[in-house]
């Protein structure tokens, strides 16, 4: 059904947005007015045309509207407010109060916004994971991104707009709020960029109108709507648009307005001065954090049957095996590449499935942000790399990603010394202590390759967001001392269970990943020379058992093939003191340094990570 849509009205509601931008920044002493006034003629008019209803803000046939410059938020939640999507009174009382949900930045579950931003040139990104979701869904919803010029000049943009023509996204219209300001003065003098030029070279149509001409926005809306191609809508404007002594000016990108030019501003706009309310409504708000916003949705996903591995297997193809067993009976599952199928194993998948990957090329930032955009829209998404580039080298995307409490999957594979040769560029060496540090992620290190293929499982079924590394090498499947299977058909993987795979009355020594068969040669070498360790693997290194650590506390080794002073020596010690108790001794083995390149056996026994290596320096340590 055609919206019917009343242009004077729009332009009523603009007029009343420039009064509700300029109360609410004063009012807070705080935010981006100038911004919010170029871009507020926009806001109306995409509100206004696009398939959005307040009264049913969620549905899954809505339009999705990315907003990248997310500091224009007083212009977004004063047209929100005014389409009946939130309180207009709570927007201006609250606006950037801790106890208040209009952050100063959009963020995610405020009806009609859709995905958290601030970080600028992720927003276009999103918007090409929102608009990829639709297609992969079958779903014919639009999406709208609305982005800042200054922001143009960053990378990752240019990394979606080949992305978008690459997928022949019809779906996908982007409005740039050309207004030449940023910070630092005028964008074209800070860091000049041909905007037009960029998306035409990346085969994009192109629209250029007036941004404060409603009737001009809302003829190229309709245009980009149905024109076959992703489209540009470049739309000239100026900051702070509508008050004279705004206009042009980059004092006021994040600059509000004294009282004095409040009054005046507001006499411009021929709106009632009536700050004083608003002043004290926000005096009397409570000191505390508003409730959190979280979105989330019921994962529906059949686990399949798991496989069991009884000879020496990489756990990067076992990794690669579960995903494709999974997208081959869930259509709700799909996984992105970056040029690294062969060697993160999702050839699998491409080839039993290969309308569920998408192949992004050498561009890892624009994948980690579609990925974590399409796991929010429904998708169980596995963004699958190296963890060098999977972690290390997207750690603002993933965290911006655990902002919108998405349900990504991060499966990195050649994590530490035992990807070998490639040396220390490629070394990942952070995968447990990097993650820690965006609230909410999981991170799970399996010891084997049957351990392996039941955490792929399992974090598909369930909402969250995970880490999963893994090495490079191929390894035995961890056997018991008889000989069995420790991983067999019976086991269950249970997030923060430690699986203790020696027994030992002289000490334990805790261990994770690709250097648990290390550790478990180092207790062999150990028990006959009548030192008896046990042996524990600690997958879940961010949920320690207590139980297991207060049986397991006098003499303590922790091994790992990560760095040493943030990995899982330093959370087991931290988790020691919290609970109060002090082992006798207590050693952590893992990396000090970039390593070299070389054989990954050879690494192990330079580093001191070896199970020889890590016998000797118990004996050693025991002798003192």
């Amino acid at each position: 059904m055609t919206k019917q849509i009343d242009i004077a009205r729009i332009k009523e509601i603009s007029t009343q947005c420039r009064g509700d931008i300029l109360k609410m920044t004063t009012v807070a002493n705080s935010g981006h007015p100038g911004g919010s006034m170029s871009s507020i003629d926009i806001l109306t008019s995409l509100y206004a045309f696009a398939n959005v209803d307040p009264k049913n803000p969620w549905s899954e046939n809505r339009d999705r509207i990315v907003v990248s410059h997310g500091h224009i938020s007083p212009a977004v939640y004063s047209t929100l407010a005014h389409y009946g999507f939130v309180n207009r009174e709570e927007v201006l009382v609250g606006f950037r109060h801790p106890a208040s949900i209009f952050e100063g930045h959009v963020t995610r579950g405020i009806p009609g916004v859709e995905w958290t931003t601030g970080n600028l040139g992720q927003g276009l990104s999103a918007g090409v994971g929102f608009a990829l979701a639709a297609k992969l869904k079958k779903k014919d919803y639009h999406v709208y991104v609305v982005m800042s010029d200054g922001e143009s000049a960053k990378g990752q943009v240019q990394e979606a707009r080949r992305t978008a023509r690459k997928y022949a996204l019809n779906n996908l219209t982007v409005l740039v709020d050309y207004n030449d300001i940023q910070i630092s003065g005028h964008a074209h003098d800070v860091m000049y960029v041909d905007i037009k030029g960029e998306f035409q070279s990346a085969g994009w149509n192109i629209i250029e109108i007036d941004g404060h001409d409603h009737e001009q926005i809302l003829a190229a809306l309709k245009i980009a709507k149905s024109d076959g191609k992703p489209t540009a809508i470049i739309a000239h404007t100026v900051i702070g648009k509508g008050v004279d002594f705004m206009e042009d000016k980059p004092d006021y990108h994040g600059k509000p307005l004294s009282m004095d030019e409040l009054m005046k501003a507001l006499e411009q706009l021929n709106i009632e001065y009536d700050i004083d309310k608003y002043i004290k409504m926000r005096k009397e708000l409570p000191t505390k954090q508003h409730d959190k916003i979280k979105l989330s949705y019921e994962v529906g996903i059949d686990v399949g049957t798991p496989r069991i591995y009884d000879k020496a297997t990489d756990n990067r193809s076992a990794l690669g095996r579960a995903i494709a067993d999974l997208a081959t009976i869930n259509d709700n599952v799909v996984a992105v590449d970056c040029d690294l199928k062969s060697s993160v194993k999702l050839d699998f998948l491409d080839k039993e499935r290969s309308d569920r990957i998408i192949e992004l090329g050498v561009q890892e930032h624009n994948a980690a942000t579609i990925s974590g955009v399409m796991s929010s829209d429904g998708l169980v998404t596995f963004f699958s790399d190296f963890g060098v580039f999977g972690v290390d080298e997207t750690f603002n995307q993933h965290r911006l990603n655990a902002i919108n409490n998405t349900n990504l999957k991060i499966v990195v594979t050649h994590c530490g010394i035992d990807v070998g040769e490639d040396g220390k560029t490629h070394h990942a060496l952070n995968y447990i202590g990097a993650p820690v540090a965006w609230y909410g992620f999981k991170t799970i290190v399996p010891a084997d390759p049957n351990q392996t293929d039941k955490v792929i499982r399992y974090i598909a079924k369930e909402y969250g967001n995970y880490v999963v590394a893994v090495g490079r090498s191929k390894l035995e499947p961890i056997r018991r001392e008889d000989g069995t299977l420790f991983f067999d058909e019976s086991y269950v993987f249970e997030y923060g269970k430690m699986d203790v795979l020696r027994d030992g009355k002289d000490g334990v020594i805790y261990t994770i990943g690709s250097v648990v068969p290390n550790a478990l040669k180092a207790h062999e070498i150990l028990k006959i020379k009548g030192i008896n360790l046990a042996v524990i693997n600690v997958s879940c290194p961010y949920h320690l058992d207590t139980e297991v650590l207060k049986r397991h506390s006098n003499f303590v080794v922790t091994v790992e093939d990560h760095n040493v002073y943030n990995g899982l020596g330093s959370l087991i010690a931290q988790k020691f003191f919290e609970m109060g108790l002090l082992p006798r001794q207590f050693m952590k083995l893992g990396l000090e340094d970039f390593p070299v390149s070389g054989d990954s056996k050879l690494l192990f026994d330079i580093y001191n990570l070896s199970g020889e290596k890590i016998a000797q320096q118990i004996e050693e340590k025991i002798a003192l």
